[in-house]
């Protein structure tokens, strides 16, 4: 091999072809050129905190507790996360079997979770006693 370093896993024109079709981006060093460590500021790198900084949070009291769930409509809201509503109409039907007087209403936000829907919670406090809101999993 002449003086030349053994290629190292990964450093092959075919594996960094896979690497790509796999949408991995390969970086070779100057000491996988050349055998040896690159001279100078070549041989840095900076690395960033991916974390950044979350926003701040204004925490909100939650409602004051029924004194009775009979006679009350509960709404059962489903966000239209991953499978809240199938749990959240198990959690009615057992409402049906076990508190059956309790009027439990199964209803789902307009769009997904990840958007406000003001007109559903505005029928949810018009119409309802109480809420509970499934989020998935």
């Amino acid at each position: 091999m002449g003086g030349q370093p053994a290629p190292s896993a990964g450093s092959s024109p075919a594996s960094a072809r896979a690497a790509k079709d796999e949408g991995l981006r390969v970086i070779h060093t100057e000491s996988q050129r050349n055998g040896a460590p690159a001279a100078g500021d070549a041989a840095r790198l900076t690395v960033l905190n991916p974390m950044g900084y979350p926003p701040r949070v204004t925490p909100k009291d939650m409602a004051p507790r029924l004194d009775t769930l009979d006679g009350k409509t509960v709404y059962l809201v489903d966000c239209r996360f991953d499978d809240s509503d199938i749990f959240l109409k198990q959690m009615q039907a057992w409402f049906a079997e076990n508190l059956p007087g309790v009027r439990a209403k199964f209803i789902q936000i307009s769009s997904v979770y990840t958007r406000d829907d003001p007109a559903t919670w505005e029928k949810v406090k018009a119409d309802g006693d109480a809420a509970i809101i499934g989020v998935g999993h």
